[in-house]
């Protein structure tokens, strides 16, 4: 890396922490007054605790980004279309913690969001080309990234639960930018939500003072996606490792949900990582687990995506699918 380029991923990192902790100690009392989180029979925590951290999040992701565009310090991709996308759901999904919105409601936003996405996709871009028709694939994308929005939400249910999958995803996305396997506007949009992450970390330690809610979770899903599709076109392995434990978790989940005649849909506390809380574990025991795994994935998606090798690719898949199924099982036994 360039000492330029550091700079510049320096500053964009400082500049989204220091600016998501300042937006949220300011938003905190505003919360505090018009958006509580109260505890429930599905809940993981147990006293009222403020939620809406996410705009905080979301506002300094823009700035920070928008101040890029604004100096043009980032060549194609531009990242417009999933920022306005990310603002949309930003909104949205501040009405769901205020009002709780129908599944229906949200899942039309979420959908129009998506395919507008894929639509401003560059016209040659194709994360298997040969193999699925660009319209086919398209579509696919589409549903993926609704289905990686919800499982982000899904997963945002214990403090710090998020931050602990969120960070070394970024992570890794950064650092295949600085590798040259990803394009620079998609490494400094990872900067921007990791440095935004670490500011909302302070204040979601266990026991949180505060909570992202939907308002945050749904956004960064979908910046995740965004940038996780251009980490698959690049590299597929690397992509589905940096992902493997949010969507392994989700998955097991919700066929196991499904297969007992359960309202998939239906706010719950059967992930593997609120078995582990309720089997006996304690909240931060569950989160460092969880950082320690995906950045073991980040490691393998880093290294297969550096030998281009069909048998690292077998060989990381491998490691990071044991890695989950270890964390996943212990989980699910408990202490």
């Amino acid at each position: 890396m360039h000492q330029a380029d550091f700079v510049c991923s320096a500053a964009v990192l400082g500049a989204s922490a220091i600016l998501s902790a300042v937006l949220i100690y300011l938003l905190r009392p505003l919360l505090i007054r018009h958006l509580m989180a109260h505890p429930n029979e599905r809940s993981s925590h147990a006293t009222a605790t403020p939620e809406g951290a996410g705009f905080g999040v979301m506002a300094a992701v823009f700035a920070v980004c928008g101040a890029i565009l604004i100096w043009k310090l980032v060549p194609e991709p531009g990242f417009v279309p999933v920022l306005v996308g990310a603002a949309v759901l930003t909104v949205l999904g501040g009405l769901d913690d205020a009002y709780s919105l129908s599944v229906s409601w949200r899942l039309l936003v979420q959908g129009a969001v998506a395919l507008g996405l894929v639509l401003a996709l560059p016209q040659d871009f194709q994360v298997l080309p040969g193999i699925l028709p660009l319209g086919v694939e398209r579509i696919l994308l589409a549903l993926g990234i609704v289905g990686f929005v919800n499982v982000v939400n899904f997963l945002d249910g214990l403090d710090w639960m998020t931050v602990a999958q969120v960070v070394p995803m970024t992570l890794g996305v950064a650092v295949l930018c600085w590798l040259g396997i990803v394009p620079p506007g998609i490494g400094l949009l990872a900067l921007a939500l990791l440095g935004a992450m670490l500011g909302f970390a302070v204040f979601n330690k266990h026991p949180a003072c505060i909570f992202l809610g939907d308002s945050g979770s749904l956004p960064v899903g979908l910046l995740l996606a965004y940038m996780l599709i251009w980490v698959a076109e690049a590299h597929l392995v690397s992509a589905l490792l940096l992902a493997l434990y949010t969507l392994t978790d989700s998955a097991l989940t919700f066929f196991r949900r499904w297969r007992n005649g359960e309202q998939v849909l239906s706010a719950h506390r059967s992930h593997f990582y609120q078995r582990a809380v309720s089997g006996g574990f304690r909240v931060p025991d569950v989160t460092a687990r969880v950082f320690l795994l995906c950045s073991w994935l980040m490691v393998l998606a880093v290294a297969a995506a550096l030998a281009r090798s069909l048998t690292v690719d077998f060989a990381a898949l491998a490691l990071g699918t044991g890695g989950v199924a270890f964390v996943l099982t212990r989980f699910a036994r408990g202490r």
